[in-house]
């Protein structure tokens, strides 16, 4: 039988309902990232970069994208015969067929591969986290405190600190009550979802939840082990951390990798990030074009002006067209004389000439204010932008537009399009 230490467990199946038109066709963890990445190749590399070889990856939502990304594991070095990744939808089983309801579900439902491993330790992650970690040195801390859990946690200030389940603990690190999303919380320690289970407590858990409906991690099992005198520990992370589950920190932590000196380095060498490289031809800067604080794609062509922005692979942007503190992710097209101001625009976008993108005042999102906020104007991918028009901020936009969606040329600010694109 093999035998591994660890294995890690991804869940890489949420819709990531808070971007937006930018999740629409793709699960959150297959959003692009950083110009080259895509968000679930950090924690892919921190496995990889950690020596963790075997790797399931647990996916439903619109996967198709991340299924063609992860491959079989090349660019990790994961495409092993024995371990490597694996990726793991839901399916039929003999007596019923179900999708995955909660975090600890889809676990369960993948007992039998776990099973195969048969491992000391299992690792659960998230797929959408930017971040890097070691998680040996985390393993180490598990096995030094004779732990069944060690769930990874960062310090946050106290009044963020009702946003995420909060860890009060002891002076040895030990976990004495949780709190999922307290109003007033007793402790700044908050819960990074990422957890190492010793292989019996999570197995035992499992079982003893299985009938439990949307059996999830925080709500269930880890109070479950608590109850059942398991012992829980805390593992104290300081390093950078951005879980980029809204249009605006999804906005943020890519700016802030333009920074001169950025908090967040994707090109350290002894801590690669890994992803898929399509060879594609280099790219090529016009002589006019002026580009200053951006990462531009391989394969772009800019004969405009670009400013501290971050531009995918295979991006076209036309000249006298202006691009400022945005995103514009690969294969779109960006027409002569546009100006784009805080946008995120999706793969596969074409928009025409003389476009106007985040002018006029903020107003609130009239679809999904909570969603469409933070001043950003986002177009979702495969979207046509038609010449001539002006779109305000907190906007969405998503499908083959035309001159007839934009009342007087304009989408004012708040305002959203959503055209059917052929479905």
């Amino acid at each position: 039988m093999i035998k591994k230490e660890m294995i890690a467990m991804l869940l890489a199946g949420g819709q990531g309902s808070r971007l937006g038109v930018l999740t629409q066709k793709v699960a959150k963890p297959a959003v692009a990232f950083g110009g080259k990445y895509r968000i679930i190749d950090f924690p892919l590399s921190n496995c990889i970069n950690s020596g963790i070889d075997t790797v399931g990856v647990l996916t439903q939502y619109q996967p198709l994208r991340l299924n063609t990304h992860i491959g079989i594991g090349i660019p990790w070095d994961l495409d092993k015969n024995v371990g490597g990744v694996t990726v793991l939808p839901p399916y039929e089983k003999s007596a019923n067929s179900e999708w995955y309801t909660g975090t600890a579900n889809a676990i369960y439902q993948n007992m039998a591969y776990m099973e195969t491993y048969n491992p000391d330790y299992v690792l659960i992650l998230s797929g959408d986290h930017i971040y890097k970690m070691d998680y040996e040195v985390m393993l180490d801390y598990h096995k030094a405190n004779k732990a069944d859990v060690t769930i990874a946690c960062m310090p946050v200030p106290i009044e963020e600190a009702s946003r995420f389940g909060v860890m009060i603990t002891d002076e040895n690190g030990r976990i004495n009550e949780f709190e999922e999303k307290p109003e007033h919380p007793r402790s700044n320690l908050a819960s990074m979802g990422i957890y190492i289970f010793s292989w019996k407590a999570l197995k035992e858990s499992l079982n003893a939840l299985k009938d439990q409906k949307n059996c999830d991690f925080g709500k269930h099992i880890l109070p479950y082990c608590r109850d059942n005198g398991k012992r829980l520990f805390a593992y104290e992370f300081n390093g950078y951390w951005k879980d980029v589950g809204t249009l605006g920190s999804y906005w943020e932590a890519n700016m802030e990798l333009i920074d001169i000196i950025p908090e967040f380095n994707l090109y350290e060498e002894f801590w690669k990030i890994y992803t898929k490289g399509d060879v594609i031809r280099p790219q090529y800067i016009s002589a006019d074009a002026s580009i200053d604080r951006s990462i531009i794609g391989e394969g772009s062509e800019i004969y405009g002006e670009v400013h501290n922005s971050v531009i995918g692979a295979d991006v076209r942007i036309e000249k006298g067209t202006v691009i400022r503190d945005s995103i514009v992710m690969r294969h779109s097209r960006i027409g002569e004389n546009t100006h784009v101001d805080k946008a995120i625009i999706a793969e596969n976008v074409a928009i025409g000439k003389d476009v106007v993108i985040g002018v006029g005042e903020e107003a609130p999102n009239v679809a999904k204010p909570q969603v469409y906020a933070f001043g950003i104007a986002t177009i979702g991918e495969n979207t046509v932008v038609p010449s001539g028009v002006k779109i305000g901020r907190n906007t969405a936009i998503s499908g083959v537009t035309t001159l007839a969606d934009y009342p007087n040329g304009e989408l004012p600010s708040g305002g959203v399009i959503a055209e059917k694109d052929g479905e």
